[in-house]
């Protein structure tokens, strides 16, 4: 392993449209209670996915299909790194056709695919935070041991450590990198706990935290140098507000409003799967 951490510095995203139908779903498969407005969602989405653009980022956009719900949170379908993609296990039924579909893409875009080989195995690209340096597994209702594994066994290279998650869907949920070596973490009794868990467990203890007042505002995409958050102008502009303090006037950043998704606890980091293109397929696009 390098002893220099990932400059989180992307090529290409994969991001999916949103499906009507994910309203209905969010209701029973995440039981939440606000019903969300999918023409804002839209909207928005395609804000984020402009946003992306404008990074530098090839973003490949799927089209929006009524028989996958979730389809838009793609995130949960892969984790990527170092040219390797371990294709994950969802928890919630019928996303296998998800699966297929990313597994094809990046098996085109020239990635090593990985799959998970134990039946019994579930893991969700949400609760895995890569540092840069190591990786942190969340096990959540959505991930499990079996799950956990298999993060260590497609990515040797990098020492993984397990937390696990006592509340919310996800690990990142509460937490996300916002540059090298430093993260954002909610201030919930749950982010406190992953934090007291990442101190004793961690292999490294360097990291720089901005503790912030609200999970939701902690988490963040860092992409190409700039950091991608929540309005300040919105419900969580406190904790927005205490973020870029701490992150400094010679940070980028931009603004992405979430909260359309935010009724059905989906965060910002959700929405896009990253990833490098191999070098020779870079210089075959040219």
């Amino acid at each position: 392993m390098s002893s220099h951490p990932f400059d989180f510095h992307f090529t290409s995203a994969i991001v999916s449209r949103v499906a009507a139908s994910l309203k209905d779903a969010a209701l029973y498969q995440r039981d939440v209670r606000e019903v969300m407005n999918i023409e804002k969602a839209r909207n928005q989405h395609q804000e984020y996915i402009s946003t992306l653009r404008k990074l530098g980022l090839d973003v490949i956009e799927l089209q929006a299909d009524e028989s996958l719900p979730e389809g838009v949170f793609v995130e949960d379908i892969a984790v990527i790194c170092d040219g390797t993609a371990l294709i994950c296990r969802p928890k919630t039924p019928g996303r296998l056709k998800e699966i297929e579909i990313i597994r094809t893409i990046l098996r085109r875009e020239g990635l090593a695919v990985i799959d998970i080989d134990d039946p019994l195995a579930t893991i969700e690209g949400g609760d895995v935070l890569f540092t840069g340096r190591e990786f942190f597994v969340g096990l959540s209702r959505s991930t499990n041991m079996a799950g956990a594994k298999a993060v260590a066994s497609a990515f040797p290279e990098y020492p993984v450590t397990l937390l696990r998650v006592k509340k919310g869907i996800h690990l990142k949920n509460f937490l996300s990198m916002v540059a090298t070596d430093t993260m954002a973490i909610g201030g919930s009794i749950v982010a406190k706990d992953l934090l007291r868990q990442m101190e004793e467990n961690g292999h490294y203890s360097s990291y720089k935290i901005i503790s912030l007042k609200d999970d939701v505002a902690a988490n963040c995409l860092w992409i190409n140098g700039t950091v991608l958050h929540l309005p300040v102008d919105s419900r969580y502009g406190e904790s927005i507000r205490i973020l870029l303090n701490r992150l400094g006037s010679t940070t980028s950043h931009a603004e992405l409003n979430n909260n359309e998704f935010g009724k059905v606890d989906c965060v910002i980091s959700s929405r896009c799967l990253l990833f490098n293109r191999p070098k020779e397929n870079n210089t075959n696009d040219k």
